[in-house]
Order: structure tokens, then C-alpha cells, then sequence
């Protein structure tokens, strides 16, 4: 890949520097952040090559190149664009500035509870196992000592984050908001502490102690916050603005006792006596709004919602279900919740899996089948961006799919007993009802799959010329060259279509597999040919354009009008003369027409310094084509056709 090409390519479609605020990269992306998402043909920036995907999230615009692509071409568009490289962080501050207040909202929801989710996800699938171990038992299907360590500390273990949530969530909040994580966590310690009485045990025992507050005007119910989540956001969000105003007002020889100790004692005042009696009324009501929804007849509540929870990831919003899987877990035991995700997700793949299978463009299949998969293991994002958005059909499909496998998990009453994990390995936090999580992925992902397969995608083969124009330009080429055969011109064999490649040197054409390079002879940079030269000059093998010309001069890399990328490589390993015995007469980002020089090297002077003259030709796109013709097994003059592309 031509990744100063690349980088170019995305720098101009984007709008150029007037309309780059920020660039950044993760593992697989491009992350930019622009001023005006309007000036940005996203359309043209997913048709460079070697781009899998464009969509705009969290206030980027997201361009997937892949692992091990996105850092070289990140590289060169730092130097396109003439800005400083940005950390991730710096580019969330970018983005975060020209979000809208339910846009910063929802990131900072997913910025509180992101870093807990392994911890949520550990205590779930340990509790979705006891459910299990515990039915098996009950029903004489296993026997085990349930008295030994290993039972009675698992047991311990599967609720530990549950049962100290706030204290996650207050900590983690307190890193966001800016205030000190630690006393952030007092808060959350404040809101379970023992002399609270237990939310749970109330509800069981119906027994109530309160207590007045605010010197006898009203009294509040003194029980604690297990299993709470809005009310210990807001908490520790005040907590952070008292805390920065006593950090400026106090006297730094006092500042060290006085901010901690007026910080704490003020939010938790206002914590138990007003700030957690109001929130809770609002996150229940929350909660048994989405109950009500879900418990609507027939399903269709639950319908509407699985239908619906795709949209919600593409507009970024989907952070904030994370309050109402652990509001239900609390409340009822289980999230009813997620399995609603689960079977959106699913959808997703299966309808990007039906692209995939039925595509014959070879860039959206190599894109389509990791999305897919990365969809059925509960990543969505690679599929709903990079394929299903795109050719909107596949995302309508999946919709369908999605609210099909909800409605079945609605009719059945399927629970998860944690969350952060939906897909394929969501079925260890439903351990209690395995097999209605199987059916509802089968209905999810098959749903998706065949009404994308008849209805969602069209495999559509852009033409580039009529058969009819291909004859046409034929004969006038042939009138051209009976024109040059009067005046006595050399004539060069005709190209088909622009899917020849012409010998760039005369020798004897060998398979690839017999190249005497392990790189070039497993196919690893693609498919091609080796030639043993006669002679000492290579010549372009059609009309097109140097991508691409090492400083060693023994590699050059060739792309013509309709993209047929190639490598000549002169040598094995002769990148170590540094240049010595070459010689260019061509250089980057020049336009060849075929059989014109590009290199002359010393052949007897290269094999006395000990190295091998094989000569590689590479189609290094070779995934974007049916089929790459080789023929080998016989000498090659120049222009000999030695490939054929289909």
C-alpha cells in the first residue's frame, strides 16, 4: 500500500487543513476530528483503497484502515496536514467541545462506566454460573458439596461488585468530574454504610427507620443505596464542585484538612438528605417506565426496542442502557434489558454475514466477513458503520431481525444476570435459561440474514465501459496502429481492459512458489510471477503511475487508471546495496506510459556481490480481483504478456 497516497487522498476529501481541527489513531482507525462534517465527502474517503470503512461518532470522524496500516498512514497525514501529533485524550477534548449538552451527557456516562464494565462483567458471569450450578443441584442433575470452599467463595464473589456498586461508580465518576477519585469513593462507601439499613432487607421485612434532617423540617428513609446509579453520579458530581471552589478559596496551609474534610461531611449531607431521595425517585421511575415498556402485550414493546437499539449505537446513545441493566439486576435480579441488545446485536452480524456471502466485490467481503463475526461476538460497530449503514439496506434488515429476536426474548421472560457482554458469550450470563438465548440468536441473526440475502443487498459489478464502447475503443486503436505500421513504429501487443500486465524485462518467467524468497513465494504480498533477466533494464509494464520508488532503486511500485497495483522487486534481499549497481529514470508520482525505462541495473556486478537477480512482478492488490492469471514456463521479451487480471 501506497500509504503517503492514501494519507493524501483522505487529507483532501476531508476538506483539507481548514476543516481539520485534531488527528489521532487507535489500533484499527483514523480518528479525526473536523469543523464542518458536511465538508467531508465521506463517500469518496470510503472508496480510497485500503480504507474499510468511514463513519462519524463521538464527534469524529472514524476511518478504519486496520491494524498495522492506520500508524504508517497516520504518519504521513500529520505531515500532509502540518499539525502536531495529538493523544487520544487531547482528541476527546476536541471532540467533547463541539458536542451538544446530550452529547457531552451521554460521553460521560460512558466515560464513568466503561473502565467498571470488566469488574460488572466478571461478578455477572460468576452469578450467571451459580444460577446454574444451583438449578443443576436442586433438580439432582449434579451433585456437589456445596459447603466447601470453592462453592461458599464463589458464592461470595458473584455479587461483590453488585453489592458494592456505588463505590465502583463513585470512583470511577470522581475520576471524570475531576474531583479527588478517593474521596469520591467515601461518598459511595457513605451511600452503603452498615448503619444504613440494607435496601434489600427492607424490601423483605417491610421494617422502615428515618430520620429528620434539615433541624426536624422533613425526615428521609435511612436505608442505603445498593444496586443505585443516577443518584451516586450526582452526588459525586457535587462533590467535585464544592471541592474546586474550596480549592481556590482555602488557604493552601489549611487547604490539605479543611477541602477534604468540609467536601465529604457537606455531599454527604446533602447526599442522604436530599440528593438520594429525589434520584432515586427519578431512576426508579426510569426503571419502571422500561419495565412497562417491555412488559407491554404481546411483545411489542420489546419489539419496538430491539427494533430500535441499533439506531441508538449509531447516534452514540446506547452508553446510558448500562444504568438500566444495573437498576433491573438490583431491582429484580436480573437485567431484562440486555437480551434485547443481545438480539440487536446479532442481527447486525447476521445481516453483514449475507453481504459478506453474497458479495463478489472482493474489498466489502474481506471488510464484511471480521465485521460479522466481531458482531456476533457483541462488537457492532465494524459491521453497522463499515457495512450495514453503508448500503442502508442491511441495516433496515437487521432492524427487523433485531426486534424479531426481542420479541421472543420478551414472550419468554429471558434475564441476564449482568451485563457488558451481549452476543455469543452473553449466553454465560443467562445460564439459567441457555436454551431460550440460543433460539433468540437463531431468530435474531437468521431473521437478518435472509431478508438481507433476498430483499437488503444487491451485488452490484461497477462497469467502467459498455461491451460495446470496449470494441469501439478497439478499432480505434487498431486504425492508430496501422497508421504507425506505414511510418515504420515499433507496435506494442494490446492490453485488455486494463487488466494486463506486460513483461517489464526480458528473461525466463518462473512461478512464483519457485522464487527462492519465502515472502514472495507463499503469495504473503500476492499473487505474481518471477523472472530470470537476460538483460539489465526494466521497463513499465503499462500506462499508469510510480506509487511508489524505494531509495534502494531495486523496488518500484506501479498503480494503473483502474487500480492494478504492482511491485517489481529486482533482487532477493538487495535492498542491502543501498542503491549500489541501480540506476532510476523515473521517480515518485511520475506518469509511465507503457514500455517506458524506469531502472537500469548492473546484473554481473549484482550476482559477483553474492546476491540472487530474480526479478518478482506482484499484484499486491490481488485480494480486490476473481482471479490472477500467471503465465509462466516460458521466456519473456519485453511486453510479453506475462499476467492477466479477471
Amino acid at each position: 500500500m501506497d500509504y503517503r497516497k492514501v494519507a493524501r487522498e483522505i487529507y483532501e476529501q476531508i476538506g483539507g487543513k481548514e476543516n481539520l481541527i485534531s488527528a489521532a489513531h487507535c489500533a484499527t482507525r483514523l480518528r479525526l476530528v473536523i469543523s464542518d462534517n458536511g465538508k467531508a465527502d465521506k463517500e469518496k474517503v470510503e472508496n480510497i483503497d485500503g480504507v474499510k470503512g468511514v463513519f462519524f461518532a463521538q464527534g469524529q470522524m472514524q476511518i478504519i484502515l486496520g491494524t498495522g496500516v492506520v500508524n504508517k498512514v497516520y504518519d504521513e497525514f500529520i505531515q500532509f496536514a502540518d499539525i502536531s501529533e495529538s493523544s487520544k485524550e487531547e482528541l476527546k477534548q476536541a471532540a467533547a467541545s463541539k458536542a451538544n449538552p446530550l452529547q457531552r451527557l451521554i460521553k460521560t456516562l460512558g466515560d464513568i462506566f466503561v473502565p467498571i464494565i470488566p469488574a460488572i462483567v466478571a461478578s455477572g458471569f460468576l452469578m450467571g454460573i451459580m444460577e446454574a450450578l444451583n438449578f443443576m443441584v436442586a433438580n439432582g442433575f449434579l451433585d456437589i458439596n456445596t459447603s466447601g470452599s470453592i462453592y461458599v467463595f464463589a458464592k461470595i464473589f458473584s455479587n461483590t461488585a453488585y453489592t458494592f456498586l456505588p463505590i465502583l461508580i463513585a470512583y470511577s465518576a470522581g475520576k471524570v468530574f475531576g474531583a479527588n477519585p478517593f474521596l469520591s469513593a467515601v461518598i459511595g462507601m457513605i451511600m452503603i454504610h452498615p448503619d444504613l439499613q440494607n435496601a434489600w432487607s427492607v424490601a423483605t421485612e417491610g421494617v422502615q427507620a428515618t430520620q429528620s434532617v434539615w433541624f426536624g423540617l422533613y425526615s428521609v428513609d435511612m436505608v442505603g443505596y445498593q444496586g443505585h446509579v443516577i443518584p451516586v453520579i450526582i452526588s459525586v458530581w457535587v462533590l467535585a464542585q464544592i471541592e474546586k471552589r474550596l480549592h481556590k478559596i482555602v488557604p493552601a496551609m489549611f487547604d490539605l484538612f479543611v477541602t477534604p474534610l468540609v467536601s465529604v461531611f457537606v455531599t454527604g449531607y446533602l447526599t442522604l438528605s436530599i440528593i438520594g431521595p429525589v434520584f432515586v425517585t427519578v431512576e426508579n421511575g426510569l426503571l419502571d417506565g422500561v419495565q412497562w415498556l417491555i412488559a407491554l402485550p404481546l411483545g411489542i414493546g420489546s419489539f419496538i426496542m430491539g427494533g430500535a437499539y441499533a439506531t441508538t449505537v449509531v447516534a452514540g446513545v446506547h452508553h446510558m442502557y448500562t444504568i438500566i441493566d444495573l437498576g433491573q439486576i438490583a431491582k429484580f435480579g436480573m437485567t431484562f434489558w440486555l437480551p434485547l441488545a443481545s438480539a440487536a446485536n446479532m442481527a447486525q452480524g447476521g445481516a453483514t454475514l449475507a453481504v459478506a456471502i453474497k458479495t463478489k466485490d472482493l474489498k466489502i467481503k474481506a471488510m464484511a466477513v471480521p465485521s460479522a463475526l466481531s458482531a456476533f461476538m457483541g462488537i457492532t460497530e465494524p459491521a453497522i458503520f463499515g457495512v450495514n449503514l453503508r448500503f442502508v439496506k442491511p441495516f433496515i434488515m437487521a432492524s427487523i431481525g433485531g426486534a424479531c429476536g426481542a420479541l421472543y426474548a420478551s414472550v419468554v421472560g429471558l434475564g441476564a444476570t449482568g451485563t457488558g457482554v451481549t452476543g455469543i458469550f452473553g449466553i454465560l450470563l443467562c445460564l439459567n435459561q441457555p436454551a431460550h438465548y440460543l433460539i433468540m440468536m437463531l431468530i435474531s441473526a437468521g431473521t437478518a440474514f435472509v431478508l438481507t440475502w433476498l430483499f437488503g443487498y444487491k451485488n452490484q459489478v461497477k462497469e467502467v465501459e459498455s461491451v460495446n464502447q470496449i470494441k469501439v475503443n478497439r478499432e480505434n486503436q487498431k486504425e492508430v496502429n496501422s497508421e504507425k505500421i506505414e511510418e515504420g513504429e515499433k507496435i506494442l501487443p494490446e492490453a485488455t481492459d486494463n487488466k494486463t500486465v506486460f513483461s517489464p524485462l526480458k528473461g525466463n518467467v518462473i512461478p512464483i512458489s519457485e522464487v527462492k524468497d519465502e515472502t514472495f513465494a507463499s503469495e504473503m504480498l500476492g499473487k505474481g510471477v518471477g523472472i530470470l533477466p537476460y538483460a539489465d533494464r526494466v521497463v513499465a509494464p503499462f500506462d499508469g503511475t510510480v506509487t511508489t520508488f524505494f531509495e534502494t532503486k531495486h523496488a518500484i511500485g506501479l498503480t494503473n487508471q483502474d487500480g492494478l497495483e504492482i511491485l517489481i522487486h529486482v533482487g532477493i534481499d538487495t535492498v542491502n546495496l543501498k542503491g549500489e549497481h541501480f540506476k532510476a529514470y523515473t521517480k515518485e508520482d511520475a506518469a509511465v506510459k507503457r514500455g517506458d525505462l524506469l531502472l537500469e541495473f548492473d546484473k554481473k556486478c549484482i550476482e559477483e556481490a553474492g546476491y540472487d537477480t530474480t526479478t518478482m512482478v506482484i499484484v499486491t492488490n490481488t485480494d480486490d480481483y476473481e482471479s490472477v492469471n500467471c503465465k509462466t514456463g516460458q521466456p519473456a521479451e519485453e511486453q510479453d504478456v506475462i499476467i492477466e487480471i479477471c
